[in-house]
C-alpha cells in the first residue's frame, strides 16, 4: 500500500472503552470494609494459612525426597551458627549467650511464618553493628562504666520491664535490655508495615544502594574489631566520624597492645583466610563446606584454657556462658522514645535484606514469596525473641548460600539448625568460657571478605553504569566515614535525585522517517532517515511534569530552531520600526504573514502565509506544522498539560500547527482533563495513534483542496 493510499484512508480511529464513573469516598470505604471485614469459613481458612505458611506446606512435606537435604543443610548451618553467634554478640555489645538465643529463636519463628524455603534468618553483621552503636550510646548515657573506664560490671539502678521499682542491674543486664528494646521496636515497625501493605518499599532500595551501605558498614565493623585483635580495652566512639575517632584511639593506645592476643589473632588469621579460600574454590566439589571456624574455636579455647591466657597474660575471654534459658522479660518502655529513630532504620535495613534475598532465591528455584508476609515473619522474629533477651535478626547472605548449596529443600532446615543450637545452649555453652575475644574478632573479620571485595568490582560497575556506581560510592563513603544510619538516608536521597535527574536530562530529538516504511526514529542515531520538507517531527523521552516542563519547552524551542516567544517580540518591534528599517532586518528564523514583496535585499526572509523558516543544522528549511511524538511520555501532570497548551498556542500565533501523536491512554486522559482538546471538537481534537497519521493529516491541511502533498 502506498503512502498516498494510506493518507486517503485518514488517520486510525479507535473507540475508547467507557470507564466506570468514579465512586465517592463513602462508597469506596464501605466497599473496602466489606471486602476486608466480611468473614466466611473459606476466607478465614485462607487468612490463617496465609499468615502461618507452615500449616500449608508441612502437610505436603515429601519425607523421603526432602528430609535428607534439609537435615544436611540444617546441621551444617547450625554448626556454623555456633561460633558466628558468639562472635557477633561481641559486635552488638552483648554477652555470647544472647547471640545463641537470637539465632535459636529466629530460626524457629521464621520456619513457622516465613515464605522462603532457602534463606537463613539469624544474626547479621550490619544489624549487629547498628544495635551495638545504640547499646553503647545508652550505656554511656545511663552512666555505666565503659571498658576504658575500669570495671565493666558496675551495678547501677535501672527501672526494668513494666515495673516502677528500681532494680539493680549491671552493665551486661542493661546492655541486653537496651538491645531487646531496640529489637522489639524494630519488630513493631516491621509488623505495622506489613499490616499497611507497604512491602513495596523494598523496591526503592536498589541493589547498588544496599551493596554500598553494607560495604560501608563492613568498613566500620572492621575498624571496631581491631581493638580486640590488639587486646586493647577501648570505649566505642559515638556520633559522627566514628571511623576516624576509632583509628585515632587505636594509634594513641598502640603501645598497650596485648602480645598474647596479637599472636593469637595472627595465627587464627593465618589459618582461616587460606582455608576459607579453599572452601570457596572447591565448593563445587565439596558436598558441604568444612566448618573450619568451629575447629579454630575449639582449638583456641583449649589452648587458652590450658595455657592460662586469661590469668597469666591478661587476655580477655568470653567468660561464663550459662546453660538453659532465662525467664521472659518485658522491654524497657521508657527507653523506646530514645531508640525509636534508630529502630526504624534497623527495621528498614533488616526487611530490605530479607526480602531481596528471599526473592532472589525464590526466582532461582521457581517459586513465589510474599513480600508483606516476609514483613510479618521478620517482624515476629524480632518481637517475640525480644522478650527472651535477643537482639535484631534478619536474613544473612553467607549462611543462606551455605544452606542452599548443601541441599536445603524447605524451612525444616531452619528447625534442624535450631536443634543444634538448642544442644549448645543446654549442654555445650559453658565450655567456651576460655575462648578469647580476639578469636571472635578474627571470625568476624574473615566473614567480611565478601563485602570488602566489592571494592575490586568498582571499575566494572563504573563501566556498566556510572549512575549506579556513583550511588554505591556515595552510600559507601557516607556509611563508613560519616555515620552508618546517615549513609542509608543519603543513599535513598541520592537514588531519588538520580531518578529525577534522568528526567531533567531528557532532550527533544528530531525524528526522521525510514526510507522503506512509515517508521520514525531519532535522526541523529541512524543513517538514511528522511525528514519532511514542510513538517517537523520531534520526540521527548521523559514524562512532562512540574519539575521538567520548563526545560521541555526550552529544549523544544532550541531544537526546532524557532522560539515563538522571542520571535513574537521581534515581530512587534519589526512592525513598530520604520519602513526603511524593515527592509534591513535580517537573520533566520523570521516570520511574516500576509502578502508582501521584498526584492533585491541581502537577507530576503519573507515566505508564504503560514510558513516559517526553520534552521536545522546548517541548511534552513520551511515548515508549517510540528508533530510531537509522545510515545515516551509516561505521564503528564497539570504543569505538563499547561506546557503543551502553551507550546501549541505560541506556535499557532506564528501560523504553525502543533499536533501530538502516539499518546498513551493515561496521557490522553490527562490532556482531556486539563482542557487540551477544545470542547467544540474540530481539527484540534483528532487523536493520532501513529506519527505517520499525524504527518499525513497536517500535510493535507496545507495542500490545495485538502489533497495530499507529495514529497
Amino acid at each position: 500500500m502506498t503512502a498516498g493510499s494510506e493518507a486517503e484512508q485518514g488517520p486510525l480511529v479507535l473507540e475508547r472503552v467507557e470507564k466506570e464513573p468514579p465512586r465517592g469516598w463513602q462508597s469506596a470505604a464501605s466497599s473496602r470494609l466489606r471486602k476486608h471485614c466480611s468473614c466466611t469459613s473459606q476466607k478465614a481458612k485462607s487468612q490463617i494459612l496465609g499468615f502461618v505458611p507452615i500449616l500449608k506446606w508441612l502437610p505436603r512435606y515429601q519425607l523421603r525426597e526432602w528430609l535428607l537435604g534439609d537435615a544436611m543443610s540444617g546441621l551444617i548451618v547450625g554448626i556454623l551458627l555456633v561460633p558466628q553467634s558468639i562472635a557477633y554478640s561481641l559486635l552488638a555489645s552483648q554477652d555470647p549467650i544472647y547471640g545463641l538465643y537470637t539465632s535459636f529463636f529466629s530460626s524457629i519463628i521464621y520456619a513457622i511464618f516465613g515464605t522462603s524455603r532457602h534463606i537463613s534468618v539469624g544474626i547479621f553483621g550490619v544489624l549487629c553493628l547498628l544495635v551495638g552503636q545504640v547499646v553503647d550510646r545508652e550505656l554511656a548515657l545511663a552512666g555505666y562504666i565503659t571498658e576504658g573506664g575500669g570495671n565493666g560490671s558496675a551495678l547501677l539502678p535501672a527501672a526494668l520491664g513494666n515495673g516502677t521499682a528500681a532494680v539493680v542491674c549491671d552493665k551486661s543486664c542493661y546492655a541486653i535490655t537496651v538491645g531487646a528494646t531496640v529489637t522489639f521496636t524494630a519488630g513493631v515497625y516491621q509488623v505495622l508495615m506489613g499490616i499497611f501493605q507497604v512491602g513495596f518499599v523494598s523496591v526503592y532500595l536498589s541493589d547498588s544502594l544496599l551493596s554500598g551501605f553494607a560495604t560501608g558498614a563492613s568498613l566500620t565493623i572492621f575498624t571496631s574489631q581491631v581493638k580486640y585483635l590488639l587486646g586493647l580495652k577501648l570505649p566505642r566512639p559515638q556520633g559522627w566520624f566514628v571511623l576516624f575517632k576509632t583509628w585515632r584511639s587505636l594509634l594513641v593506645n598502640l603501645g598497650n597492645t596485648n602480645v598474647c592476643d596479637l599472636v593469637t589473632s595472627l595465627v587464627c588469621l593465618a589459618v582461616l583466610i587460606p582455608v576459607k579460600e579453599l572452601n570457596n574454590r572447591f565448593k563445587a566439589k565439596l558436598k558441604a563446606p568444612i566448618p573450619f571456624e568451629l575447629f579454630v574455636v575449639i582449638i583456641a579455647t583449649l589452648a587458652s584454657h590450658f595455657g592460662n591466657f586469661n590469668t597469666d597474660f591478661g587476655s580477655d575471654v568470653s567468660g561464663v556462658i550459662p546453660t538453659g534459658f532465662l525467664p521472659p522479660q518485658l522491654p524497657m518502655w521508657s527507653l523506646i522514645p530514645n531508640v525509636a529513630v534508630d529502630a526504624f532504620s534497623i527495621a528498614i535495613v533488616g526487611f530490605a535484606i530479607t526480602v531481596s534475598l528471599s526473592e532472589m532465591f525464590a526466582k532461582k528455584h521457581g517459586y513465589a514469596v510474599d513480600a508483606n508476609q516476609e514483613m510479618y515473619a521478620i517482624g515476629l522474629c524480632n518481637i517475640l525473641p525480644s522478650f527472651f533477651r535477643c537482639f535484631v535478626s534478619s536474613a544473612a547472605l553467607t549462611k543462606t548460600l551455605v544452606k542452599e548449596s548443601t541441599g536445603c529443600q524447605t524451612q525444616v532446615s531452619g528447625l534442624i539448625s535450631a536443634l543444634v543450637l538448642l544442644l549448645v545452649l543446654l549442654v555445650i555453652a559453658p565450655l567456651f568460657y576460655s575462648l578469647q575475644k580476639c578469636v571472635l574478632a578474627v571470625i568476624i573479620l574473615v566473614n567480611l571478605r565478601g563485602a570488602l571485595q566489592k571494592f575490586l568490582h568498582v571499575p566494572a560497575m563504573w563501566r556498566v553504569n556510572r549512575v549506579d556506581a556513583s550511588i554505591w560510592l556515595i552510600t559507601m563513603a557516607t556509611s563508613a566515614l560519616v555515620n552508618t544510619e546517615l549513609g542509608l538516608l543519603v543513599g535513598v536521597l541520592v537514588s531519588a535525585l538520580c531518578v529525577l535527574g534522568r528526567t531533567q536530562q531528557a532532550r527533544v530529538l528530531e525524528l526522521g522517517r525510514a526510507p522503506t516504511r512509515e517508521h520514525y526514529e531519532d535522526a541523529s542515531s541512524y543513517r538514511g532517515l528522511r525528514t519532511h520538507p514542510d513538517v517537523a517531527v520531534f520526540g521527548f523521552g521523559a514524562p512532562i511534569y512540574y519539575a521538567n516542563q520548563s526545560m521541555f519547552r526550552k529544549s523544544l524551542y532550541k531544537r526546532v530552531g524557532l522560539d515563538p516567544v522571542k520571535e513574537r517580540t521581534r515581530l512587534v518591534k519589526f512592525k513598530k520600526s520604520k519602513p526603511q528599517q524593515r527592509e534591513e532586518v535580517g537573520g533566520v528564523p523570521h516570520v511574516k504573514s500576509g502578502e508582501a514583496e521584498v526584492a533585491g535585499k541581502k537577507h530576503e526572509e519573507v515566505e508564504a502565509a503560514g510558513s516559517v523558516t526553520l534552521v536545522l543544522g546548517r541548511e534552513p528549511r520551511l515548515f508549517r506544522s510540528l508533530v510531537i511524538d509522545c510515545s515516551a511520555v509516561l505521564f503528564l501532570d497539570t504543569a505538563g498539560v499547561i506546557a503543551l497548551k502553551e507550546v501549541r498556542k505560541d506556535y499557532a500565533e506564528l501560523g504553525v500547527t502543533v499536533v501530538l501523536a502516539q499518546c498513551s491512554a493515561s496521557v490522553l486522559d490527562s490532556l482531556e482533563r486539563g482542557g487540551f482538546y477544545p470542547v467544540n471538537g474540530g481539527e484540534n481534537q483528532i487523536v493520532f495513534f501513529t506519527i505517520a497519521d499525524a504527518v499525513h493529516h497536517v500535510r493535507s491541511l496545507g495542500a490545495p483542496n485538502g489533497g495530499h502533498c507529495s514529497e
